[in-house]
């Protein structure tokens, strides 16, 4: 029998990152006897390696727990641990979809950040019943009744209705369990009706094959039913359903409002969608679930592999992880200087990372990932209007009427002793302003619209080391705005080679222009004759370096005589490499253009 819907309770848990999410897991699994003692570790629903390295989350988790209540009721709790990070605030939209609540986890030392704001904003806008936690009270920086003034302001409610806890200490562990079960409305549904699940996560398994996180939302899924994919007019066998308690459980059926695991077997990746609805192909649901918004992806780079005989194994690679990363688009892209790879869409510079990082470590991959660019919008003479993610598909000036760049709207939260140093920042980055709260006394809210590619480099990290690491941001999509944007090509003995070329503003075209042909002089090895390092904006040359001949010592045998015979033997060398020139091409090794594009991606 399905669990009543009476007893089941669904909720998240919300903060921005490292305010001690996943160790607040930890505690709940501890708490509830999810877990013994002996098999108790840290991050426990932080599986990959990459997530424990990194001491964050990056996939949301969902488990299953039983807490006997004070009215002697057993209850079933599923938690589903949510990253924090900006990147990955798709992902926490898709595990608000699966929830009735949220516990918005605020760190008791450094109180509301950027994050904490924008994850509250989609809880509440997804109507779930918010519980506000701060944790780490048991810090000696902490300031409970300052940061519960600060969340009042935001949410509303009473100072004193704010729960107190220590994830690490286990203090308010309790209460917090009793709040969940008293605020966090039980899920709605009905047992009878056709069945309607939602498909909130999935990854691929080798052994098994597609594996789907569900919600059930009407009806009831039993073990060995036909399961009718909505979207994608597939269906699927039902061979195993279950739940994570957190290994996973074989059950023989899943009611409304309880959250599990369905594997069909299927192995085909594209024939499973997250967001779809499934339902019973002889009794179907008239509509489905409404699932979610295509993520929109920000930044975009061209992944190529190191051996070009790697094509199809990365095509594989990306095809498997797109499964378990809904946000990931991707497209075929050649280079001339790279061979075959893929221009490659992320929600941020560090989703790029993490997913470069996991194609090279799971699927073994040598990687070469050009300088991430943003996507560009371009209004043809013809009429037409293009996205452009490449500045290889640039058409040339006289071929265009406008380009537009995109805006987003940013969120900076500091101290107001750094608020002049953050307002010059932003100003430097193109920015314009558009508003300044006060949460406090001494913090300050400023929210300003910026370019996109202005943030995407190395503002986050600017934003750090200029406020001591005490300022917080956030950004959402705004709009296209018309700029004065440029091409800046770099041209290797008079070629341009397309992996170094940008879209930058005017303003920054020389600035990006000297560094990489300053970068690119040290790294590329001397050959038998001067090559010329130039970056251009069209047919004008706004930087150049050169990398000496080398030469070869062809007087070394010319000891002793008359110096007009070395001279002779020089003059004629110099004949033979003006030859050489007119026929050569440069050779640039990999690792030079490796080199050259993780200086630009850090720089």
């Amino acid at each position: 029998m399905p669990t009543p819907t009476s007893r089941i309770r669904n909720f998240s848990i919300i903060a921005h990152i490292d305010h001690g999410k996943s160790t607040l897991a930890d505690r709940l699994l501890e708490r509830t006897g999810a877990v013994t003692e002996r098999e108790m570790r840290e991050q426990l629903l932080d599986s990959m390696d990459l997530e424990r390295e990194r001491g964050i989350t990056i996939k949301a988790q969902a488990v299953r727990l039983t807490h006997r209540a004070a009215d002697g009721q057993d209850y079933v709790l599923n938690l589903i641990d949510t990253p924090g990070h900006v990147d990955f605030s798709y992902e926490v939209s898709r595990s608000l979809a699966a929830c009735e609540g949220a516990i918005l986890l605020v760190d008791a030392a450094q109180g509301v950040q950027a994050q904490t704001l924008a994850n509250a904003y989609l809880a509440i806008e997804a109507g779930l019943e918010i519980i506000p936690v701060l944790n780490k009270i048991d810090l000696p920086a902490a300031d409970p009744d300052a940061r519960a003034a600060e969340i009042v302001s935001i949410l509303g409610g009473r100072p004193e209705d704010v729960l107190r806890v220590s994830a690490k200490t286990g203090a308010g562990i309790d209460e917090l369990l009793e709040r969940i079960v008293a605020e966090v409305p039980a899920p709605g549904g009905d047992p009878d009706a056709p069945l309607r699940a939602l498909v909130f996560d999935s990854y691929f398994d080798a052994y098994r094959g597609v594996v789907c996180s569900i919600r059930v939302f009407d009806g009831v899924l039993c073990s060995g039913d036909v399961a009718h994919f909505m979207a994608t007019a597939g269906t699927h066998e039902a061979d195993e359903i279950g739940v994570l308690v957190p290994r996973p459980k074989q059950v023989s059926e899943l009611g409304p409002g309880e959250s599990g695991y369905l594997i069909t077997g299927v192995k085909e990746i594209d024939r499973i969608r997250v967001g779809d609805t499934i339902t019973h192909p002889r009794r179907r649901a008239e509509t489905p679930l409404a699932g979610y918004a295509e993520p929109k992806p920000m930044v975009f780079s061209g992944l190529f592999p190191s051996d070009g005989d790697d094509f199809e194994r990365l095509r594989e690679a990306l095809e498997k992880l797109r499964l378990n990363d809904a946000s990931l688009v991707w497209e075929p892209e050649t280079s001339r200087a790279l061979g075959f790879g893929f221009r490659v869409g992320f929600l941020g510079l560090l989703h790029m990372e993490i997913v470069r990082e996991r194609l090279e470590r799971e699927y073994d991959l040598d990687l070469v990932a050009t300088a991430p660019s943003v996507a560009y919008r371009v209004t043809t003479t013809a009429g037409e209007v293009r996205e452009v993610r490449s500045p290889q598909d640039l058409p040339p000036v006289d071929e265009r009427t406008s380009l537009q760049e995109p805006y987003v709207k940013a969120m900076v939260l500091v101290p107001s002793e750094f608020t002049g140093t953050i307002m010059e920042l932003l100003q430097q980055r193109r920015g314009e302003m558009d508003g300044m709260h006060y949460l406090t006394e001494d913090r300050v809210e400023l929210t300003y619209h910026v370019p996109l590619a202005e943030i995407v480099f190395d503002f986050f990290d600017t934003l750090k080391s200029r406020t001591r690491g005490f300022a917080s941001f956030d950004y959402e999509p705004a709009d296209y705005r018309e700029s004065d944007l440029v091409k800046v090509d770099v041209l290797l003995a008079g070629d341009p080679v397309d992996a170094f070329s940008t879209i930058t503003h005017r303003d920054k075209a020389y600035e990006y222009g000297r560094a990489m042909a300053q970068k690119l002089r040290e790294l590329i090895p001397r050959q038998l004759f001067d090559i010329a390092i130039q970056a251009a904006i069209g047919s004008r040359i706004i930087a150049r370096e050169t990398v000496k001949a080398q030469r070869k010592d062809v007087t070394a045998k010319c000891y002793g005589g008359d110096i007009t015979r070395k001279k002779k033997l020089l003059a004629k060398q110099k004949e033979g490499k003006k030859r050489m020139k007119m026929v050569g091409s440069v050779e640039v090794p990999q690792e030079a253009f490796v080199a050259a594009l993780r200086v630009d991606d850090a720089s």
